[in-house]
Order: structure tokens, then C-alpha cells, then sequence
């Protein structure tokens, strides 16, 4: 609806803003001015203890030092009150005495009738109320007592009973209300067939549905009947009734989050009541069917985090796993999802009544954020012993966290992920090699630490340091092989998708290199270059990108110097297979050394001569570029330093005369 010019700024005029937030605050007397208009509060919006909300009277505008939410009186309605912005402005245009301005026809026309359906639906409740009052109630209360609902508790959410045959229909028409009306407004049914109509609810424990204005829209009931083709049936959807824009207790659950609560969405109408009972009261339910967009959008209105509480069952995690998939490209900054997943075979209501409120308590501060049961989604009773099973595991997830929008969620996202997957894989590691300390990767702090990752390279003492054996040290050349590594992912993005297992188990000797290595796997599906280099920046900032890019070894790398995916690809393959070999030729010889000074040991030294062995061919290629030739007189040509060795070797056995 559009309102007249000047209408919003008459509305704001005739307010006083200290006194619309007056009512949700209690004033910091200290700080406070109030001759001046300049008041202060703890926020209304974050629960805190200091007054750091500033309302400004003269300009109508607040402000939070603390979580920056700021305004002016219809920004504040809507968000204290959850409701719309011409609610909002109702709500504010009453208070301040103002006439709301009058609708187009046709809307007009339609509000006056939306208005019209819920008062049925206020007549059909007072009918349902009333019949579980009286004799035909008896079993429907028997029912509720079993469940534990007190009577104080049915009063409260207005339980009623609908009986057998059409009652309704004809306690309806005895008040004037036409057959037409009390089909629109869902409480009388007409058959396809042409047959009469007759009561929606026959036989059935009823539930009043309100919106979060307090009307009454719909109906849920339960069958009393054990056979009957629906145990619980919603009202057909008509002008004011979508189930799919609808939630149970709505209302109630608004003015609980207000207080402070944390809402959480349960899947039935006896567990909102069970938890309302034990004190839970910002809980809904959606209305029989999986949750909708709307409802999402309902829940967030409300609270930013708010925890999904479903059965611990198998059909209550696919619900869970369902919504992940609905919530995804809704995620924005600040709302999100949590789970609290109940014992198996147990609803809130049934865990409430067996161990009390405290049990419900513990389920809700264990839930999980939503990016953890997506995990357990994707790999929950799955086995990844191959690199197929392994890359399948990488695209779901990289599927599942696609349509998220906000590219700073994504990217978090995909952060939290990789830690997952490569404590999931070294853990594989770690038992496959039997235990022990290895080095693990310290999420978005760009280093290891000393974790139980699985058996890793033994620590020589300084007197193996020392000895000969170990004093041609490689470190240097490691290093540069690391820089050759990173700096060809860094100039050819998206290249370290196809290297992500030899990447993870590769252990930087820098932190400059942990940090790149880290950020590379952060961002490993980034493809463009420039986005790449931006990422990066603000990761780990811009000297350890420059140490990296300005070392002559590096920029004389040809993927370096002039990126090119094939040849990258090449450059990675070896560098990274010579780096295997050579700390899998150092880790071997350093437990070996270790072997060795407590016991002689023949598999010791085949462990040391294999090791040798598979870095010698990893290392053959190196050495032979290195090697200066000299040519014979018959033509050959002969390594310069095997021909210095013979005559050192000639030397020895004979003095220089006599050769």
C-alpha cells in the first residue's frame, strides 16, 4: 500500500522516539540527558549489560556502539516486534493518534473479508472449546491426560475437541453464517462429487493456528480415531490460510525471542505445548510438512540462530539434511541454523516427560552448527580408502556449499570443510601407520602444532645432529622446492583441486610457507588469477606473498614466469615427488639412526637402504643436470668427476712415477 506524501514524516514528528524505546529499555540515569533528547541503554538488540544504545530524541535516530544496529521508531517496532513495516506503522500511527490511511478498494475489499473468515474460525474454536468441556469431550480429555497436558495448559492454547458428524455446520448456519463463508475459512468441506458439505473436523482434538498478529487463520487436529487416514490433518489452504507461510505459536515464540530466549523449531503441535510447559516458550512447529522458504525467512525474523529440534530418528535427520539443502542459498551474515538432534526414538515432548526440562536444556546447548551435520551428511557410514572415493567426497561438498550466495559464508564455509577433510584423511594416516605424533594442522592460524596426527618423523638427538651422517643437511633446497610449489599455484589458480592430498600432507618448514599453503587450500577453487592474488593478500597479508614471489630461484620458473596449466602441471608432479621422496628418505633415517643406537637390526638398515634407494631415483635427474663432461680423444664423453675420482684412486694404489 502506498502512503500519502508526508504521511511518514507527520508520524515521525508526532513521536517521541525516547518514548517508542522507552518501552523495551530501562535508561542509564548516569548517562542519560533527558532535557536534551540524548538518552543511553543497554542495547535491546544483543542483550547487553553496559549502555551503549544511544537514542538521539532531536534527529529520531538510535544507534548501538556495540552491535551497530541503528534506526529510527518504525526500524524499531519492526525489529522489537518482529512485524512488517505497515505494521510497524499502524502500531505507531495508533499510538500516536493518526488516521491509517484508507486502502485501495479492491485491498480494502479483501482485508474486510480475511477479517470476516477469522471470525468464524473464532466462532468454530469457541464450539471446539466448549465440546471438550462436556460429555462428548471425555475421551479426548482422557487423551490429554495421558499426554500430561494440565487443564491450565489447554487453556493456554485454546484445545478443543471437534466431534462425529456436522455439528459445526449447523451451530455455524444457527448463527448466520453462510455454507460459502465457512468453506472459505476452512472449518466446512465441500465434496468434488456435488454431495452436501459437512464438518472439515470430525472426531479430532483440535489446535488453533494464529499468525503473529494473533489471528486465527487455520486449525490442526488429531484423530481420536486410530484408524483414521491422517493422525494429524491442517486446515485446506484458502485466502487467509498457506501452511507454507505459517508457523505454530507463532505469536508467543515472537514474544519469547523478545525476551531473550533462543527460538527453537520443533515438529509437532504437542511438542511446542511440551516445551512451552517446561518454559521453553520462543518454539514453533511448522505445520505438518517440511519447512518452506517462508518459513525460514519467519524463523530469521525472529532470531538470528535458531535451533532445529528434531527427532533423533532416521526420518528426522532426513528432514535436517533436507532443510541444509533449503537453507543454503539463504544464508546471509549472521543467520544461520543450528541442530539439536534428540535421542533416537524420543520427541521433545517424550524427553521432557522421561528425564524434565534439564535433559531438553543439555540437547539444545549441544546443537550443531549447520556446516557440522553437513559433514555428517556427506560422509556419515561412507568409507574413503581411494582416490575416487576421495575426489566424490570433494565434489559433494563443493556441490553442497554452491549455492550459497555471500561469498564471505562461502568461503568460511569451505574453510571449515577442508579442516574436516584433512583431519579426517591424516587421522586415516594415523591409523594405518599405527599411532604416534605428527605435526597437525592449526585451522586459520597458518601452522602446525604437535597433535595426534599419526606416526611421523622421529626427533634425533643433538648428538645425531652432529654426526657425519646427517650433516649433509637439504633443508635449503627443500625450502626452495616449497617456494617453487607455491609460487606455480599462486601464478596458475585452481591447480591445487588436482593436487589437494600431496598438498595437505606436505609440511612447511616456514611459517611464511604454512600460511600460503593454508590460504592456497582456502581458496582452491578460485580460478582467477587476480582474485587468487587478492585472497591471498588479505589471508596472510602482503610480505610473506612478496618473500615468496621476489626469490630468484622462483621467478625463473617457467609456470611462474609465464603461467601455463600443462607445463604447472608437470613442474608440480616432479617438484612434489622429489619433496616425498627426499623427507621420506630423512624421516626413515632419522628413526633408523635412532633403530640403530639401541639394537643391530637388518630390517633397520633395509628400511635405511630403501629410502636411500627411492630418493637416489627421485634425486638421479638433479644430479645428472648438475654433471660437467669433458670429451676423450676417442670422442666420449666422460664425467668430469669420475674421471678425477680414477685418478685419485690411480694415485693411491700407485706413486705418480710409476704409473
Amino acid at each position: 500500500m502506498s502512503l500519502p506524501p508526508g504521511f511518514l514524516d507527520e508520524l515521525r514528528n508526532r513521536l517521541s522516539l525516547t518514548d517508542v524505546v522507552g518501552r523495551k529499555v530501562m535508561w542509564d540515569q548516569r548517562k542519560s540527558n533527558a532535557g536534551k533528547g540524548d538518552m543511553w541503554a543497554p542495547c535491546p538488540f544483543h542483550h547487553e549489560k553496559t549502555a551503549s544504545f544511544h537514542v538521539n530524541d532531536k534527529d529520531g535516530y538510535y544507534y548501538c556502539f556495540g552491535c551497530h544496529a541503528k534506526g529510527d521508531a518504525i526500524t524499531f517496532v519492526r525489529e522489537t516486534e518482529n512485524v512488517s513495516f505497515m505494521e510497524a506503522i499502524e502500531i505507531l500511527a495508533r499510538e500516536a493518534g493518526m488516521p491509517i490511511p484508507e486502502r485501495d478498494p479492491q485491498a480494502q475489499k479483501q482485508a474486510d473479508k480475511r477479517s470476516q473468515l477469522a471470525e468464524i474460525n473464532e466462532a468454530a474454536n469457541r464450539f471446539f472449546r466448549l465440546n471438550l468441556s462436556q460429555q462428548g469431550g471425555a475421551q479426548a480429555r482422557a487423551y490429554l491426560d495421558r499426554r500430561g497436558m494440565k487443564p491450565e495448559t489447554r487453556e493456554r492454547f485454546e484445545i478443543g475437541y471437534a466431534p462425529p458428524g456436522n455439528a459445526l455446520l449447523r451451530a455455524l448456519k444457527d448463527q448466520g453464517i453462510s455454507v460459502e463463508m465457512a468453506i472459505e475459512a476452512g472449518v466446512v468441506a465441500k465434496p468434488d462429487d456435488g454431495r452436501d458439505p459437512y464438518d472439515f473436523y470430525r472426531d479430532r482434538i483440535t489446535f488453533p493456528i494464529r499468525d503473529a498478529r494473533g489471528r486465527l487463520i487455520s486449525f490442526g487436529g488429531r484423530a481420536m480415531d486410530p484408524n483414521a487416514r491422517a493422525k494429524y490433518l491442517n486446515g485446506p489452504e484458502r485466502l487467509l490460510f498457506d501452511k507454507g507461510a505459517a508457523l505454530y505459536n507463532h505469536g508467543p515464540a515472537r514474544a519469547g525471542c523478545g525476551k531473550g530466549q533462543v527460538l527453537v523449531v520443533a515438529e509437532g503441535y504437542m511438542d511446542v505445548i511440551a516445551m512451552a510447559e517446561a518454559g521453553f516458550d520462543a518454539t514453533v512447529a511448522p505445520l505438518g510438512t517440511a519447512i518452506t522458504e517462508r518459513q525460514l525467512q519467519l524463523m530469521w525474523r525472529m532470531s538470528d540462530e535458531p535451533v532445529i529440534a528434531l527427532d533423533g530418528d532416521k526420518a528426522g535427520l532426513r528432514a535436517a539434511f533436507r532443510l541444509i539443502d533449503l537453507a543454503m542459498p539463504l544464508l546471509q551474515a549472521g543467520k544461520g541454523l543450528r541442530f539439536a538432534i534428540l535421542p533416537e526414538g524420543q520427541d521433545p515432548d517424550e524427553l521432557i516427560k522421561a528425564k524434565g526440562r534439564e535433559a531438553m536444556q543439555e540437547v539444545l546447548d549441544g546443537a550443531l552448527p549447520m556446516v557440522a551435520l553437513l559433514w555428517r551428511r556427506e560422509t556419515e557410514g561412507k568409507v574413503f580408502d581411494s582416490p575416487e572415493r576421495r575426489a566424490a567426497l570433494d565434489k559433494s561438498l563443493r556441490d553442497a556449499i554452491r549455492p550459497i550466495a555471500d561469498p564471505s559464508i562461502k568461503g568460511h564455509y569451505g574453510e571449515i570443510l577442508k579442516d574436516m577433510r584433512f583431519e579426517l584423511f591424516r587421522g586415516k594416516r594415523s591409523e594405518q601407520q599405527g599411532g604416534g605424533e605428527r605435526r597437525a594442522w592449526t585451522p586459520g592460524k597458518g601452522r602446525f602444532n604437535g597433535g595426534r596426527f599419526g606416526k611421523g618423523p622421529a626427533v634425533p638427538t643433538e648428538g645425531l645432529k652432529a654426526s657425519l651422517i646427517v650433516s649433509g643437511d637439504e633443508t635449503q633446497a627443500d625450502l626452495m622446492r616449497e617456494a617453487v610449489v607455491l609460487a606455480v599455484l599462486v601464478k596458475n589458480p585452481g591447480l591445487a583441486l588436482d593436487f589437494l592430498s600431496q598438498l595437505e600432507a606436505l609440511q612447511p618448514r616456514t611459517e611464511d610457507h604454512a600460511a600460503l599453503l593454508y590460504a592456497l587450500l582456502t581458496h582452491a577453487e578460485v580460478e582467477d588469477a587476480d582474485e587468487l592474488h587478492e585472497k591471498i593478500l588479505n589471508d596472510v597479508g602482503r610480505g610473506p606473498l612478496d618473500r615468496l614471489l621476489s626469490h630468484p630461484h622462483v621467478q625463473i620458473t617457467p609456470p611462474v614466469r609465464k603461467p601455463d596449466r600443462e607445463v604447472a602441471q608437470m613442474c608440480l608432479t616432479e617438484e612434489l615427488a622429489k619433496l616425498k621422496a627426499r623427507r621420506g628418505y630423512k624421516a626413515e633415517l632419522d628413526e633408523g639412526l635412532v633403530d640403530l643406537l639401541a639394537a643391530e637390526d637388518e630390517k633397520v638398515t633395509w628400511r635405511l637402504r630403501q629410502a636411500a634407494e627411492a630418493r637416489n631415483k627421485a634425486t638421479k635427474a638433479e644430479a645428472e643436470d648438475k654433471t660437467e663432461f669433458d670429451t676423450a680423444e676417442n670422442g666420449l664423453e666422460l664425467s668430469r668427476d669420475e674421471r678425477d675420482a680414477f685418478r685419485a684412486l690411480l694415485n693411491r694404489i700407485a706413486p705418480e712415477g710409476q704409473k
